[in-house]
Parts: structure tokens; C-alpha cells; sequence
């Protein structure tokens, strides 16, 4: 048996079916990462794109119940070199070409994954198509389907991976805060990183609004990773704003980030072959430290990398950078509680260098509780005066 890979600029891969068969089509990137192949398949994020993942064995620990971002694969088809023959995992239940076939997910096993990606890399993610068994045809048809097939920039993806209607993530222990994340396609370790830090989460649909949003009273709000053109995203660019504008602690990761970057009134762009896998060095700006951090977007947001720049909602900066390309990698407001981060510090597949990121959150919530704590003692100070109790009736005192 055969199956082709036809990218959108006429190159062509030839290798076997690895999956289910028949044709598919997507963004072509690739993934860097040697370990964390059920979570990248999973991601919401990866929502019609082809992944081709540059480590040569893949499938090895084959697949468990344990492990999954979400509740189905979401990449559109699969490219890998060479597929594990057996499993050999004691958590696996099944092997993952098992997986892709019942999931309907259309992949195939080239020799030359190093080739692709370093065609990628020189000429840029592009559409594709992958083709076996009966979708087989001569490559020029192959590649008019290609070239027919919608293209990333534009695309307004996350409502289709959000969840319908919402949900709790209760708190694992003692509760300490209430966070509403809305879902722009999340995963399922960033509730779970939250929970574990006391946090009750209301994971909302994307379609959320700022009144859909602070209607549950939070002490903060997130918003998660996701697929698509942020460029497309008003709808969420528009629910941010009222978030800031209540003055509630705010946390965005990936597209969360260029959420936020929006919502400042800065632009996005399209990087030539974006970033995905678990090797990126991200440095903190403030503190100079360098951090590995897992990483899934083909979208930046544009900001200067140096100094404070204005915005509707006062002074911000950049927080962090990529040291392969300076891409912005984290944004924050200096006179409020915001901030963001373009890569993922949650990590199922690993690495955990940026998990302090969710202590960083929760301490911003904190800090606004006390704020609030001290504004209503000063306000009721001042509206009973000195030794007066609280809620006490001045005039009824007098016996009116």
C-alpha cells in the first residue's frame, strides 16, 4: 500500500498509510518535541493542521486513557517516520495507529521527515494534503486539491473546538479562588494546574461575553490556548476589554496571549513556520532568567521589545522573549493585574521550568482580595466615622 503527502508548492512524499485512510488536508507544520505525542494529538490547537513530528520513533509507549488534552485527536492528519511495530508501555491500552484509525485521522510514514521540515522551514508552513487508498490519484489532481483547501490566515477556529456550554473544574482541596476561563480550545492540564493550587474553575464557551464572564463574580479570569487567526477573534478581543476594564486579574496563555495583545491595540502576524514542541528558551525580561517552555502557535503579537509602550489601560511592557527569533513571548500591564504568555506553562508532555506561572496568578488574586479587603474598610471609615460600627443608623441613634 502507498500514501502521498502533497504540499501546496508541489512538493511530494511518498511513503505507507499510518492511520486511517483516505485524504485530508490542513496547515503542514511539525513538532520538535521527543516525547508527548498523545497530548500534541489532542490539543485543540492543532485543529486542521498536519503535524509531522521530527523524532524519529513515534508510537513507542502506545496509547492510554490518562493522558489526552481533550476528549478526541484534533490534528487533521499525521506524518511521522517510523511507527513503533508494538507498544511497550504498562499504562497503554492500545496502540496509536490503532488510535488514528478509529479516530479517523489520516496519516502516513515518510523517510524523509527531516527533509519536510527543513523544507518547512526554509519556505514556510503551507497547506497539504495527505492521500491513501481510494483518495489516491495522479499528483497534479492531488495538488489542485491542495491548492483548493482553506488556508490558516483568516480562519476563525475556536469557536469549533470550545465547549458548548460550561463547566467546573472543582478545586483540588481547600478552595481559594473562583477563576472563569474561557475556552478558546483548552487544554486539560491548565484547569487541572489551577485546580491544584485551590482555584474553582468555570471553564465558559468562547462566545462568552464580559457580562457572561463577571456574572460569576471571579477573583480571576484566563483565557486558554487555541487554534485559528487571532486577527478573526472580535468577539473575544471585545469580552477582554470589559475584563480589564472591571480591573479583574487577568491570565492568557498562547492564544490567550494574543487575545490580550489585542485588546492593547496591538497587531498580530503570522510567523514564517510558527513555533511547536518542548524545546523553545523563553527569557524572563525582568530577571534575565532563561526558561525551556512547550510551545504550539503559527500567530505572535507585534509590541516593541524594549521599554513601556501606552495602551487604553495604561502603561505595559513585554515580559518575556524567545531567544531563537525574539518573537514576544509574554506581555504584562505595569499599573494593572494582567499579564500573558505566548507558550504553555501547564505542560502535560513536559517541560515544567514555567509552572510558577500559575503561583504568579494566583498570587495576583490574592493581592486584589487584600486591595479590596483595605478599599471597603477605608470606605466604611469614612462614611461612619471613627468608633462607629459599621451598617449603624447616625440618626436613629439619636432617637428620631
Amino acid at each position: 500500500m502507498t500514501a502521498v503527502l502533497v504540499l501546496e508548492d508541489g512538493r511530494v512524499f511518498h511513503g505507507i498509510p499510518y492511520g486511517a485512510e483516505g485524504e485530508t488536508f490542513g496547515e503542514m507544520v511539525f513538532n520538535t518535541g521527543m516525547t508527548g505525542y498523545q497530548e500534541t494529538l489532542t490539543d485543540p490547537s492543532y485543529h486542521r493542521q498536519i503535524v509531522a513530528m521530527t523524532a524519529p520513533h513515534i508510537g513507542n509507549t502506545g496509547v492510554n486513557d490518562e493522558d489526552p488534552e481533550s476528549s478526541r485527536v484534533w490534528v487533521s492528519g499525521y506524518v511521522v517516520r517510523e511507527p513503533a511495530r508494538v507498544s511497550s508501555n504498562w499504562r497503554a491500552n492500545r496502540s496509536l495507529d490503532d488510535y488514528l484509525r478509529a479516530q479517523g485521522v489520516v496519516g502516513i510514514a515518510i523517510a524523509g521527515t527531516r527533509a519536510l521540515t527543513r523544507h518547512l522551514r526554509e519556505r514556510g508552513a503551507m497547506r497539504a494534503g495527505v492521500f491513501s487508498g481510494t483518495a489516491l490519484a495522479p499528483v497534479e489532481e492531488l495538488l489542485e486539491r491542495v491548492r483548493r483547501s482553506p488556508a490558516m490566515e483568516g480562519a476563525d477556529l475556536a469557536e469549533a473546538v470550545s465547549t458548548a456550554e460550561p463547566y467546573v473544574v472543582p478545586a483540588i482541596g481547600a478552595k481559594r479562588f473562583t477563576v472563569a476561563a474561557v475556552d478558546l480550545g483548552i487544554k486539560a492540564m491548565t484547569p487541572h494546574r489551577m485546580a491544584e493550587r485551590g482555584c474553582e474553575v468555570h471553564v465558559l464557551p468562547a462566545s462568552s461575553t464580559a457580562e457572561d464572564i463577571l456574572a460569576l463574580a471571579p477573583d480571576g479570569v484566563f483565557f486558554s490556548n487555541g487554534p485559528g487567526d487571532p486577527a478573526t477573534a472580535d468577539g473575544p478581543v471585545e469580552a477582554l476589554r470589559g475584563v480589564l476594564d472591571s480591573g479583574t486579574p487577568f491570565f492568557g496563555i498562547c492564544f490567550g496571549n494574543q487575545i490580550f495583545g489585542r485588546a492593547l491595540g496591538l497587531g498580530t502576524y503570522k510567523l514564517r513556520y510558527g513555533h511547536r514542541g518542548v524545546n523553545q528558551p523563553v527569557q524572563d525580561r525582568r530577571t534575565g532568567k532563561v526558561e525551556i517552555s512547550a510551545h504550539n502557535h503559527g500567530f505572535a503579537v507585534q509590541a516593541p521589545l524594549e521599554g513601556s509602550f501606552d495602551t487604553p489601560y495604561g502603561p505595559a511592557e513585554v515580559s518575556h522573549v524567545n531567544l531563537n527569533d525574539d518573537c514576544v513571548e509574554g506581555l504584562r500591564l505595569l499599573d494593572r493585574p494582567a499579564f500573558s504568555v505566548q507558550y504553555h506553562p501547564e505542560a502535560a508532555a513536559g517541560p515544567h521550568d514555567s509552572a510558577g506561572l500559575f503561583d504568579g496568578f494566583c498570587a495576583l488574586m490574592e493581592s486584589a482580595r487584600g486591595r479590596v479587603s483595605v478599599t471597603m474598610s477605608a470606605e466604611a471609615a469614612r462614611g461612619h466615622g471613627a468608633g462607629e460600627e459599621p451598617g449603624a443608623d447616625t440618626e436613629g441613634s439619636k432617637g428620631a
